[in-house]
Order: C-alpha cells, then structure tokens, then sequence
C-alpha cells in the first residue's frame, strides 16, 4: 500500500478528498508559509497527509522541523530562526515525545513569534473545539491568533479504522482568538446532502498579494 503522507494536493483532489480551490488554497498558504491546524474526530482521517501536502509547497529551502521532546527541553526549535516550519505532530496528551502538552505546547506557539510558522494536528469535531484544546494548554490568545488556517477533516464510512472515504469538511481563516474563542471566516465547506464542495468567503490572509492563490487555482482546476 502506498504511504498516504505522501499523498500530493493533486492526489486528493482526484480522489474527491478536497475540491481544486481548497488545494489552491492549502497549496498557497504553503507557498506563502502560513501556520496551519489540521483537526479530525478519529484517527486515520488524514491530517498528516494534508499536512505534508501542504507543506510540499513550501519555497525551496524552506526548513522543516520535526519537533519531539526526544530533543531535549527545546524541542529541536532552532535556537536561531530560519524562517522554517515547526512539525508538531499532534498536540495531545499521550507517551509519545512527538505528540505534545502543556508547557512544550506553549513554548511552539511562543516560537512563533521569531519568525517561524507552524504546523500541526489534533483530535477535534469542528473549529471551536479545536480551539478548546488550544486553549487547555494555557496558549495565549495573541499566540493562538497566529494560526493562518484550520482544516477539518471528516472520515467517511461505518468503520473509521477502514473509511471509505475522506473528505474536507471545512477550511477556515483564523481572523482573531478572544478568550480561548476563534474569529474565523469560513472559506470553503462540503455540503454533505449535495456532496459537493462550496467556497465561501474569500481570504484576507492567504493569497492576499500576488497571483499565488489565481495561479494555484488554474493548476487544479485542471486536473
């Protein structure tokens, strides 16, 4: 079976995982750097992979750190900022040293604030609740605010461990963060009933100079 982290942007929207324009705009928030969380209820829904999708569209050179407390109280965050993206896998509380809590939670959000951008993951039904997680771990709301996009992720199918299929329920612009709570606008939906994919408000953040988000936008509309 092929690794589905290594699933392409192109890949998903072949496989009806995402419609063109939100991998227009997952490939531009890449281009562009931008901090993003992907969440999903079950395990297997593919965070990861859209995740690292994502992140292949990042400018050449772009450093990508795996972030894991097997690093030691930094985290293996560079003492020095390079511009790069900080990987943390998934924030929650379990053995792993890649998937993290509390204080080292914090401390990636604090990163933030030299110049680096985020990536990551966590277990959630929806925008707000995501968030909620967020906030249990004591991040700020000015450092919380700095999430670009939240991307949720259903898991189609009676047996999550097998799902027939998965599907990009929501994208989300994070506008602001007040008292643990998301401002966001919503820039892309499926609606289930229909099962087609529906773009909302246009983004503010992402793709907001240049042809990065039009061009994007052609490319997987040709697919």
């Amino acid at each position: 079976m092929a690794d589905e982290t290594q699933l392409s942007l192109a890949d998903l929207v072949r496989n009806r995982t995402m419609s063109p324009a939100i991998a227009a705009t997952l490939a531009t928030a890449g281009e562009e750097r931008r901090s993003l969380l992907v969440a999903a209820g079950p395990r297997l829904a593919g965070k990861t992979t859209t995740l690292m999708a994502t992140l292949a569209h990042a400018p050449a050179g772009t450093a990508i750190h795996q972030l894991s407390e097997e690093h030691g109280a930094d985290l293996g965050i560079p003492a020095e900022p390079d511009g790069g993206y900080l990987v943390m896998a998934e924030i929650a509380q379990t053995p792993f040293p890649h998937y993290l809590w509390g204080e080292p939670v914090r401390a990636v959000f604090r990163a933030l604030r030299r110049g680096f951008s985020l990536a990551t993951a966590l277990h959630a039904e929806g925008v707000r609740e995501a968030f909620e997680i967020v906030a249990v771990n004591d991040v700020p709301d000015d450092d919380a605010a700095q999430l670009d996009l939240m991307v949720y992720i259903r898991s189609l199918g009676p047996d999550w461990r097998d799902p027939e299929r998965r599907v990009v329920q929501a994208v989300y612009e994070i506008e602001d963060v007040v008292r643990g709570e998301p401002r966001v606008r919503e820039l892309h939906r499926w609606d289930e009933a229909a099962d087609r994919f529906v773009d909302g408000e246009p983004p503010r953040r992402v793709g907001s100079t240049g042809d990065r988000l039009a061009r994007h936008q052609r490319t997987f509309s040709a697919l």
